[in-house]
């Protein structure tokens, strides 16, 4: 495997960002996106053997935003 993708949610209520890999049982947060990024690195590489690790990891932000009309 050359890439592993993470769903990045930020926390409305707060704060933070929780990450959670795709096809893979991997989740981490954390309160800032710095600090997320060094979480997401280390839970790849506790997930995965040694040197099974993929080369890429993609961080995909997902923005949920409600627009009422009335």
């Amino acid at each position: 495997m050359s890439e592993i993708v993470f769903q990045i949610i930020e926390d409305d209520t707060d704060g933070g960002f929780t990450a959670r890999a795709l096809g893979h049982s991997i989740v981490t947060e954390a309160d800032t996106w710095d600090q997320l990024r060094v979480n997401v690195r280390e839970a790849v590489l506790c997930h995965f053997d040694p040197g099974q690790a993929p080369a890429v990891i993609r961080l995909h932000r997902v923005m949920d935003e409600l627009l009422a009309t009335a």
